[in-house]
């Protein structure tokens, strides 16, 4: 009734006077539903405080009322003859159903939707619902808040305690349509995946809401060689409410806590960040401390573990290219391949070996008869955004027996006929396409429907190879060709020829290279390149990622073609 009662613009009284108020209207008074004009979309909910009482009845509202009260909105035998006759928690509840966007346009049509959308408890059902926000701004407790929830979020490392420290926003007085106006719904368009421009290494940012914060995750791969491993994520940024219709951006990157920081959205698929104090980066023991610290944490060993000279030049420059940024950083949208019933595994985010190089994310993507693997982290040779690895489907391998396999020269043999079979087919398909374009119109049409007749087949032998191959058949590296990780499986599924590519430092003469693509199970695959005589292992990235999708197929297509132009 407390609820009714302040909807209704009526003070404490004896019952409730909305089916008053209802029926003074029915007579021909205007009551309080006049058009408003206001088109601010953040005032959807209107001004004005609300009290303890006013939040606990909104707590109230949730819960719904009976049917046999409901059905007090109008006289008996009636039903109601507009929305302004329903029980205003009944419109509270169908409100709260409607996108947030949708709201700003509802509070223009007139004080009284705008007076019921002051209700919080339409925003907190929205942030819950669109943003997955389920924190209760009422009732956060400094208990069962997991590690990283304390480094990323709540803890300031400055202050010199026996214990940790929460320093909360007051969340006491903010209401939930704060959060989604000035906060989720200001910052939605930098939810999801990112790659940032830090020359040949890229990366990859996650932009989440956790909680009643959005935060930039950068993820790294796990130490070399440990290709299984899960992925390791540290915060670059975060942004939350510190009070009341002010978001607050903090750079989170370096060792010294949070700090403060600025985002900026380019344009479409392109937003900025720039730390407002780098000083926060710089450690007390220098350039050599910060260069152990980093190494530790990027590969998980110092210096001195690293006997291998190249390797250790490779590690220095990283680090010096890398730390220059200081987290002012560009970051361009990146999504995940679109998947299909016909691909060979489900495409995805996979880890992989690449040498003295180490770890590197690779992007695996199916196109008809070709599967591409796209660099998301790169390294000097090869840079993100390439295309390091692609497979033809349409030709398999049959590897030999496993003691044949150990000679490399009969494994080159085979794979050096499928190449020059590959040669022979691209030379006809140019030859057949030159001879479409000379023919007449009605000449061409015959041989559009063989060219697509051939793809069928091709397709059809494909398929029919696949079906054929045994589920699994014995595998095991030819003699002389390197691998990172020597704990690789020792079954296979199937293989397939591909080329890979490589190139000097400073991606100089680039150039694609014979290889063997092959297929271990559903989350792992490996590729032998023929002219390193090197063996990289790549196995899946399982983190679900939010916000990830390509909107259609040529979206993805277009976001491929834009991170390699980069690149290159």
């Amino acid at each position: 009734m407390a609820v009714c009662a302040r909807l209704c613009g009526v003070g404490p009284a004896r019952g409730c006077r909305r089916r008053g108020a209802a029926r003074e209207q029915r007579r021909g008074g205007a009551g309080d539903s006049e058009p408003d004009t206001d088109t601010d979309p953040e005032e959807a909910g209107g001004g004005g405080g609300d009290d303890e009482e006013a939040a606990a009845a909104a707590e109230r509202i949730e819960g719904g009322r009976p049917a046999s009260h409901l059905a007090e909105a109008g006289p008996a035998g009636r039903a109601p003859l507009s929305l302004l006759e329903l029980p205003p928690e009944l419109l509270v509840q169908i409100f709260g159903s409607l996108p947030g966007t949708d709201l700003p346009s509802l509070a223009r049509v007139c004080t009284t939707f705008r007076r019921i959308l002051r209700t919080d408890t339409i925003w907190r059902r929205r942030c819950r619902e669109e943003y997955g926000v389920c924190e209760n701004l009422r009732k956060l407790e400094i208990t069962g808040v997991s590690c990283r929830d304390v480094y990323a979020k709540r803890i300031n490392p400055r202050v010199k305690s026996g214990r940790f420290m929460k320093i909360l926003p007051d969340y006491e007085h903010m209401e939930y349509r704060d959060v989604y106006t000035c906060l989720l719904h200001r910052y939605r368009h930098i939810l999801g995946l990112w790659q940032p421009d830090i020359g040949p290494y890229g990366g990859l940012l996650n932009v989440v809401v956790d909680g009643l914060f959005i935060i930039g995750w950068m993820y790294l791969p796990p130490h070399d060689p440990h290709v299984d491993d899960p992925m390791r994520f540290k915060p670059l940024f975060r942004i939350h409410l510190m009070e009341r219709k002010c978001a607050t951006v903090e750079c989170m990157y370096g060792h010294k806590g949070p700090h403060n920081g600025h985002i900026q959205i380019v344009k479409k698929d392109e937003f900025s960040t720039k730390c407002n104090q780098t000083d926060h980066h710089r450690m007390s023991g220098g350039r050599q401390e910060e260069f152990r610290t980093w190494l530790r944490e990027e590969w998980g060993r110092t210096l001195e573990d690293i006997f291998h000279e190249h390797m250790q030049e490779l590690i220095l420059m990283k680090f010096i290219y890398t730390s220059q940024y200081d987290n002012c950083l560009t970051y361009r949208r990146i999504y995940l391949p679109p998947s299909s019933p016909d691909d060979l595994i489900k495409p995805g985010l996979f880890k992989g070996t690449y040498g003295s190089h180490g770890l590197e994310i690779v992007m695996l993507s199916f196109h008809g008869k070709k599967a591409k693997g796209t660099k998301i982290t790169g390294d000097p040779n090869i840079p993100a955004g390439q295309q390091t690895v692609e497979i033809d489907l349409a030709h398999p391998l049959q590897l030999p027996d496993v003691e044949n396999l150990r000679d490399f020269s009969e494994l080159s043999r085979i794979v050096l006929e499928v190449q020059e079979q590959v040669r022979r087919e691209e030379q006809e398909q140019e030859h057949r396409q030159e001879e479409e374009e000379a023919a007449s119109q009605p000449a061409a049409k015959p041989l559009g429907g063989e060219g697509a007749e051939g793809e069928e087949t091709a397709a059809g032998a494909e398929g029919t190879t696949q079906d054929k191959a045994p589920a699994s058949q014995p595998f095991v590296l030819p003699m002389g060709v390197i691998s990172r990780n020597e704990d690789y499986p020792r079954t296979c599924r199937i293989c397939f020829y591909g080329t890979g590519l490589i190139a000097g430092h400073g991606f100089t003469s680039p150039e694609r290279t014979p290889g063997v693509f092959v297929l271990f199970d559903d989350d792992r695959f490996g590729f032998i390149w023929l002219e390193l005589k090197s063996f990289s292992l790549y196995s899946r990235i399982k983190v679900s990622f939010q916000n990830a999708e390509a909107p259609s197929r040529e979206a993805f297509d277009e976001m491929l073609k834009n991170i390699q132009s980069l690149a290159t």
